[in-house]
């Protein structure tokens, strides 16, 4: 449990994409002894761009089920597909979040809410892309109107044109109001997405507890400047326990 200004906060932190069985065990065991007990790894990459690593597909989720059968972790990944879903509940993987280029489009939610009517799985839920609240909104209702089991939200900031110096712009007024419309939903910064760059993650993050954020989702890697996907923005699980400790988040 994580504590911060004598609040439990939830964090949930891995590497941006699991790259293969070695890099995601070795940052499981590394986080674990940071105090992690929730990984997150993207088995499925949804790029911008054509021929950049899009992950390792199925393959991963036996990487990730191991994880969670030999350390006992709990284990997260990101799905935007039906079948990707039928996947992820195969592997038994713990939670499921959905992404925010997913979130933007309404008749992909509704997909996913009717595929996952029915599970007892817990879903996070990610701000679409662009900076809009009805959109977001929709997105959560489509799912509870299919009695999914929300976890939490997740903040990763708005794609802009000039979000400099961040990678996208916080607007973190918005993901207060979402707060404010759906209280009982825990919310999570996803610091790593809105900054884009590990030396930036420490302020953001401080800034999102203060604002009365419930968490973080942190982007964590074994070797970072190696990472097939987002190096610039991932920690060394060792320095993000640093980074903890300098934000006054205590293990307990």
């Amino acid at each position: 449990m994580f504590v911060r200004n004598e609040k439990e906060i939830q964090i949930i932190a891995g590497p941006c994409s699991v790259e293969s069985e070695k890099q995601l065990f070795i940052t499981a065991c590394s986080l674990q002894k940071q105090g992690v007990h929730i990984l997150r790894g993207g088995i499925w990459k949804p790029r911008s761009r054509a021929h950049h690593f899009e992950g390792v597909g199925e393959p991963g989720l036996k990487w990730m089920q191991q994880v969670r059968q030999k350390l006992g972790m709990k284990v997260t990944t990101e799905v935007c597909t039906s079948r990707q879903v039928e996947l992820a509940l195969k592997y038994d993987i713990d939670m499921l979040w959905i992404g925010a280029r997913t979130t933007v489009n309404p008749f992909i939610m509704q997909e996913l809410a009717d595929i996952l009517k029915g599970t007892n799985v817990p879903v996070m839920l990610k701000n679409p892309v662009c900076p809009d609240l009805e959109l977001w909104t929709g997105a959560v209702e489509r799912l509870l109107d299919n009695e999914v089991k929300l976890f939490s939200l997740i903040h990763r900031g708005f794609s802009v044109l000039d979000a400099a110096p961040y990678r996208n712009a916080p607007y973190m007024e918005i993901a207060l109001k979402m707060k404010e419309r759906f209280p009982f939903l825990p919310l999570l910064c996803d610091s790593s997405h809105i900054c884009g760059k590990r030396d930036l993650l420490r302020d953001i993050s401080i800034q999102a507890l203060d604002s009365g954020m419930d968490g973080l989702f942190i982007e964590s890697h074994s070797c970072p400047n190696e990472a097939l996907s987002d190096a610039a923005q991932q920690l060394t699980p060792e320095d993000f326990g640093k980074m903890l400790v300098q934000m006054d988040v205590c293990v307990q």
